[in-house]
């Protein structure tokens, strides 16, 4: 059923577009690249040869990825209605970019890429085995993003049109800068600014970006190994994942009137919700282990979910609920992908 107030670029969404190169491994295929289960690194010398051996030795496949645009393709197929989310990420001009392009608009996000013809579109190996799964990516033209791009008249408008703002901590890395222009100007007109922890390494060697926008996130997500190396970074003293949470939500804000939510993910283990000194739990359907297909993109699929129901001003529970719903229907297949009409009822 769709909602009377949805409208094209509701929602703007900055990341990193990225093709997942996507195969089944074995364990010894990850040790060789000093990789390790569900985590997520930035490709380096050692991991030249990885993307054209995954490619020679397993079955690749070619799917496309990028944790924002993945959670943008999710929330449009929640929501029915086209455009109502726009993408901004940089890719070179060449057919992955194309292939990217197509997938994401086929779905339903408005694409809205910066290009780059120097460097060629980025890529994320996605390494699969058992239930686990282990993402290298080399960001290429995507770590080629520049501030520019949110400046140009016409992509102006779009910022300034939107009323919801996501952005992943992968694009820390990228574009502090964007980052910081972007939730200056949802804290000056009073708009959420949201954003996800990513990855353990955000925590670790971002720190100061990530803290230096911290004081502007009105919602964070999370997993709990993200949400644990965050709390061990910051010195929290705790390992307890509801503490961390609301430690989280207490954290220095800028725009006090709007209280931080922070929503942690925990594999099959209940979501954890904090808002205002309180804690919420919901339970997760556990899938039986033949229905497990691939854990990439659950995460990606939870905020996508999530967010489809936040923009429609649905409850925080409803919001929570959506966003477990599209990651048990994502994990149940190959890449972040899906098929037919999403069935979700509020």
């Amino acid at each position: 059923m769709q909602r009377e107030n949805l409208r094209e670029n509701m929602l703007l969404g900055m990341g990193n577009p990225l093709l997942d190169i996507s195969a089944t491994v074995d364990k010894e295929f990850l040790t060789k690249y000093n990789m390790k289960e569900n985590n997520a690194i930035l490709a380096d010398e050692s991991h030249k040869n990885l993307y054209s051996e995954m490619i020679e030795k397993y079955k690749a496949e070619f799917i496309a990825g990028g944790s924002v645009q993945n959670s943008l393709r999710v929330a449009q197929w929640l929501l029915q209605k086209p455009k109502v989310t726009t993408f901004f990420g940089c890719v070179g001009t060449d057919k992955y970019s194309q292939i990217l392009k197509d997938k994401a608009k086929a779905d339903g996000v408005n694409v809205v890429y910066q290009y780059n013809d120097k460097v060629p579109t980025g890529t994320c190996a996605v390494l699969i085995t058992g239930t686990n799964r282990s993402l290298c990516a080399n960001l290429a033209a995507a770590n080629c993003f520049t501030i520019d791009h949110i400046r140009d008249a016409e992509n102006r408008k779009l910022l300034e049109n939107a009323q919801y703002f996501y952005i992943s901590g992968f694009f820390i890395t990228v574009s502090p800068q964007s980052i910081l222009e972007v939730a200056k100007h949802a804290l000056a007109n009073d708009r959420p600014f949201i954003m996800n922890l990513s990855a353990p390494f955000i925590s670790q060697f971002y720190k100061e970006p990530l803290m230096q926008v911290m004081p502007y996130i009105d919602l964070l997500f999370g997993n709990e190994t993200e949400a644990e190396t965050f709390a061990t970074e910051q010195n929290f003293g705790t390992k307890d994942l509801k503490e961390i949470a609301l430690k989280i939500c207490k954290l220095p804000k800028q725009n006090e009137n709007r209280p931080r939510v922070c929503v942690i993910t925990t594999g099959h283990n209940p979501v954890i919700l904090a808002r205002e000194g309180k804690i919420s739990e919901f339970p997760v359907d556990v899938l039986s282990k033949d229905k497990l297909v691939d854990t990439n993109g659950a995460g990606d699929a939870f905020a996508g979910g999530f967010l489809s129901q936040y923009i429609q001003g649905q409850s925080l529970d409803v919001c929570v609920r959506c966003g477990i719903w599209a990651a048990s229907q994502i994990v149940q297949r190959s890449g972040c992908t899906f098929s037919g009409k999403a069935t979700f009822q509020p």
